[in-house]
C-alpha cells in the first residue's frame, strides 16, 4: 500500500510543481536510494528488468531511484529532465496475469530513463503496456499480484494514469491531485486504451458510455475497500486543499506523516486493520507492510531538489536532500533484508523499532528536532548552488544519521513491544531480520 500526492506550481506558495510519495513494502524489505548514469547502448542491447528482459533504447536518462533492494526498477524516482514518478497497486477484476514479466515499478524505471517530459513517460508506459502487459508477483516473501497506478509529474505538468490489465486511463493535473490504492478516474478522462469502455460494456459492468465508470466497472471492491485507499486519499487530498495556494514542501512532507489522528496519545499499535498514510506495519495481512520509504521533489525548471528519507516511517526519519547530476552520500553496502548496521537503512531501523515501544513518549522525545534540523535543510538546499550540491547532501546525511543516533540513546530503554498481537508481529519480523534484542 502506497500514496502518492502532487501539486502544480499553480496552487503552491512559490509556483513550483512539488510531488510527494510514500513506499509502502515489507518491514524488512529494505529501501534502496540508487542513482544511475545517462548511457548510450548498442542496439542489440538488451535490457534485464526484474523478471525479463526487453529490448534497450539507443539513450537512457540519468536516474535517481528509491527503491525496494531486490526489484530492478523503483517505487518512485526521478529523470535527469525532471520527470519524477510514484506508483501504487490497484486492485481489478481483470484476472492477474502470474508468468514473468513487467510489474509496476519496470515500467516506472523504463519511463524515467527514457522519457524527456511527463506526457512522453505516459506514451512510454502505455506502449510497453500494450506491448507485454503486466505480469509477475510483486511481493518479497509471499507472493501478491496487482496492476498499477501512476502520477507521473514533470515542472510544467503533471499526469494520473491507472491500468487494469493492458486497459487504461490518463488524466491530466489541473492542480492538486492525490492517488492510493484504488482507482480514482471514474467517467472522465483525457486520453484512454482503445477498448476501455467497450471491454467493460461487453462484460456487462455497465450499458453504455453514459453508464461507464473507470473505478466502478473495473475495481474489485473487497480488496480496494481492504487497503483503505479511500480514506487514505481523502486524507491527502483535504492537506492539499486546505493549503490551496500556499502548499510548500513542508506542506507535502506533513501529509506523508499523516496518522489520521492529532490525539498526543496515538499509537500504531493499536487495532489490527489501522492503515494511515504514514503506514506502520502490525499483526496480520492487512497491516503486513509499512512505509519503508519517502520522497518530496522540488520540481523547478531550472534544477529539481529531491528530499527523500532513505529509511522507513518518515514520521521517525529526516528528509534529506539530493539532486540528479551530483553524487549521493555513501548509505553504505546495498541493504538485504538481513540487519546490518553499515546500512543507513538497518541504522535507522534500530531508532524506528525502539521508537514503536513506545511511540508516543518516543517520538515526543525527538520530533521538534526532527522538524527543525529538517527546516534548515529544505531552506539551506534550496538557495544551495549546484556547485556545492553533493558536500551539502553529504553534510545532511552525516548531521541525520549523528542525531538519530542520539535520538536512539534516549529511546532504547524499553525493551518490548507494547500489546501480544502487535507484539508478536514486530518479535517476529525482528527474528527474520536477525535483530538482537540489544538493538
Amino acid at each position: 500500500m502506497c500514496d502518492t500526492i502532487v501539486a502544480l506550481g499553480n496552487v503552491t506558495a512559490d509556483g513550483v510543481t512539488l510531488f510527494g510519495k510514500n513506499s509502502d513494502r515489507e518491514p524488512n524489505e529494505a529501501h534502496h536510494l540508487l542513482r544511475i548514469p545517462a548511457a548510450r547502448h548498442s542496439i542489440d542491447d538488451q535490457v534485464k528488468c526484474t523478471y525479463i528482459e526487453i529490448p534497450q533504447v539507443e539513450q537512457t536518462y540519468e536516474v535517481l531511484l528509491c527503491k525496494p533492494f531486490w526489484i530492478w526498477g523503483a517505487e518512485m524516482g526521478a529523470n535527469e529532465h525532471g520527470v519524477t514518478i510514484g506508483n501504487e497497486a490497484v486492485f481489478t477484476k481483470i484476472p492477474y496475469a502470474k508468468d514473468p514479466g513487467l510489474i509496476g515499478m519496470d515500467f516506472l524505471r523504463l519511463a524515467l530513463e527514457r522519457a524527456r517530459t511527463a506526457r512522453q513517460a505516459l506514451d512510454v508506459i502505455t506502449s510497453l503496456l500494450a506491448e507485454y502487459g503486466q505480469s509477475g508477483n510483486c511481493c518479497f516473501t509471499h507472493t501478491m499480484y496487482y496492476h498499477n497506478s501512476f502520477i507521473i509529474a514533470d515542472p510544467h505538468e503533471a499526469w494520473v494514469l491507472e491500468t487494469a490489465g493492458k486497459h487504461w486511463a490518463a488524466e491530466q493535473v489541473k492542480d492538486i491531485r492525490t492517488i492510493s490504492n484504488g482507482i480514482t478516474i471514474q467517467n472522465q478522462w483525457d486520453l484512454q486504451s482503445p477498448d476501455l469502455v467497450s471491454y467493460a460494456i461487453d462484460r456487462g459492468w455497465c450499458k453504455s458510455r453514459d453508464d461507464f465508470s473507470f473505478a466502478r466497472c473495473y475495481s474489485d471492491m473487497i480488496n480496494t475497500k481492504f487497503s483503505r485507499c479511500n480514506e487514505r486519499q481523502c486524507r491527502t487530498i483535504d492537506a492539499l486543499a486546505a493549503q490551496h495556494g500556499k502548499i510548500t514542501i513542508e506542506t507535502m512532507m506533513r501529509a506523508l506523516r499523516d496518522h489520521e489522528s492529532s490525539d498526543a496519545s496515538w499509537s500504531p499499535s493499536k487495532g489490527i486493520t489501522t492503515f494511515s498514510v504514514c503506514a506502520h506495519a502490525g499483526f496480520g495481512p492487512i497491516r503486513g507492510s509499512q512505509t519503508t520509504g519517502s520522497l518530496v521533489s522540488h520540481l523547478a525548471p531550472d534544477v529539481q531538489t529531491h528530499f527523500v528519507t532513505a529509511t522507513s516511517a518518515p514520521c521517525t526519519s529526516i528528509f534529506k536532500p539530493v539532486w540528479l547530476g551530483s553524487d549521493l552520500p555513501d548509505t553504505g553496502p546495498i541493504p538485504t533484508d538481513e540487519y546490518n548496521s553499515a546500512t543507513l537503512y538497518w541504522r535507522h531501523e534500530a531508532l524506528h523499532r525502539a521508537t514503536l515501544r513506545d511511540y508516543a513518549a518516543h517520538i515526543a522525545l525527538y520530533r521538534d528536532e526532527r522538524d527543525a534540523l529538517e527546516s534548515c535543510f529544505v531552506a539551506d538546499a534550496l538557495k544551495c548552488d549546484s556547485s556545492q550540491h553533493t558536500q551539502f547532501s553529504k553534510q545532511c546525511f552525516e548531521q541525520a544519521d549523528q542525531a538519530e543516533a542520539r535520538w536512539l540513546d534516549k529511546v532504547s530503554s524499553n525493551r518490548t513491544y507494547p500489546g501480544f498481537l502487535y507484539g508478536s508481529a514486530w518479535n517476529g519480523f525482528d527474528r527474520a531480520a536477525g535483530i538482537n534484542r540489544k538493538v
